[in-house]
Order: structure tokens, then C-alpha cells, then sequence
């Protein structure tokens, strides 16, 4: 941090270099580029102050009730270092290797578990995802730990699944550049089991099917069967 922002709320000086540079941060986008080493510790703070004005405003006695405490520092550092961690670190370190062997096969990655939350009321969204590549001998192979590490990056942000997913899609698409990509999403919204209508027992899914995957009918009727009912 500069001289002259010292003294400032460190989410006014991020959200100032990302208006300056005409980058946009909504709640899924990843601002990792546009905080400094030490400055997250530094807007974690602000966020726990914020958020013992919220403990106040809903009335809660966080001096006398000892379960509360310590929630407002809590709840800050869940939301920035873990449920929306995703917005505020730099994306895992993933090698590509080169497809020397020519595979040309399909390979399916899944069920990964992700966990996300709805930018809509901030509850939890819990569920699997299922990725499948159909490479090419210009194919970039990458580990099978560095797509969970991905999943977790895209998910570990406040959205919607049906962005989730397309974002998820577009960065292993980036990544491997195969003939063809498929992701399939299934979650439980909480925003639907918790509050609201109170359905415990629905799930959204949803997919995004790219390169020979769309074109091919077989191909994806092939995938999609290699994926177990009772997860979906």
C-alpha cells in the first residue's frame, strides 16, 4: 500500500485500482490482481468491523452473549478466505504437459464435490461436478488433482450455477485446448432448502457441452451414461 492510502479503507483503494484499470468485480470475478501482499489481512479487518455493525443492527448482544464474541471476525474471515476465497487469490498453479502418447480417448474427472454460494442471498450451494475431455494429439495434459483445484477456484466465489459452470468450462477449455469439453453440474441450493419454498429434496442441473461433445450425439449419450444416476 502507498503512502497515501495508508489510513484509507482498503476496499475503497482496491475497488479504485479496479475502476482505474475498467476491470469489472462483480461477485464472481476473480480481483486477485488488484490486492497486494498483506492488503487481504488488511480488508479482512475492515470486513469484521462491518460486520459487528450487522451483528448490532439485528440486535444481537455480542458483548454479553459469549457465542458471539468472536462471529463478526469469523464470519470475515470465512467469507474471504474460504467460501469467496476465490475472488481474492491468484489461480492454482496448473503444469501442462504435452500429450505424448497421442491419447484420444475419453477420460471423465468426477464426482468432484464443490462448494459455492448464491450471489442472491448468500447461502450455500453443495453438489458435484463431472468433467470430461475428448483430447487431440495437440492436447495439454494436466493432473487429475489440478482439475479439482480448478473446480474449487471457479466455485469458492458468490453466483449462480448456470456462470459457474460456463466459467469452469472456459478455463480447462484454456487449459488442455482438447476436441471436445463437457461439464455437468448437479447442486443443492440452499436458498431453495433453507428459506423460501423450504424443498429439501431438489437439485439444479445443468451443463455445458463444447467441440465434439455438442456435435456428437453418441459421444455425449456415452458420457452422460458413465456418470451415476443416484450422484446426479
Amino acid at each position: 500500500m502507498s503512502d497515501q492510502d495508508k489510513g484509507r479503507p482498503m476496499s475503497v483503494v482496491i475497488r479504485e485500482r479496479l475502476q482505474g484499470a475498467r476491470k469489472r468485480f462483480h461477485a464472481n470475478d476473480n480481483i486477485s490482481d488488484f490486492i497486494n501482499p498483506g492488503e487481504l489481512d488488511l480488508l479482512l479487518d475492515e470486513v469484521e468491523d462491518k460486520m459487528k455493525g450487522v451483528l448490532s443492527s439485528l440486535v444481537i448482544d455480542t458483548d454479553s452473549d459469549h457465542n458471539t464474541q468472536d462471529t463478526a471476525r469469523r464470519v470475515a474471515k470465512m467469507y474471504l478466505k474460504e467460501v469467496f476465497g476465490g475472488r481474492y487469490v491468484p489461480q492454482p498453479a496448473t503444469t501442462e504437459f504435452p500429450n505424448v502418447e497421442h491419447l484420444n480417448e475419453l477420460m471423465i474427472v468426477g464426482p468432484i464435490t464443490v462448494r459455492s454460494a448464491c450471489s442472491h442471498h448468500f447461502c450455500p450451494v453443495i453438489g458435484y461436478v463431472w468433467i470430461g475431455v475428448m483430447p487431440n494429439e495437440h492436447t495439454n495434459v494436466i493432473g487429475l488433482s489440478k482439475y479439482v483445484r480448478l473446480a474449487e477456484w471457479i466455485m469458492n466465489r458468490p453466483q449462480i450455477q448456470e456462470e459457474a459452470v460456463v466459467q469452469l468450462a472456459d478455463l480447462i477449455q484454456d487449459k488442455t485446448q482438447p476436441d471436445g469439453l463437457a461439464v455437468v453440474m448437479s447442486a443443492t441450493h440452499y436458498c431453495m432448502a433453507w428459506r423460501g419454498v423450504r424443498d429439501m429434496g431438489s437439485r439444479m442441473i445443468n451443463s455445458v457441452m463444447r467441440g465434439c461433445f455438442l456435435k456428437d450425439a453418441n459421444l455425449r449419450r456415452e458420457f452422460l451414461s458413465l456418470i451415476p444416476k443416484e450422484e446426479r
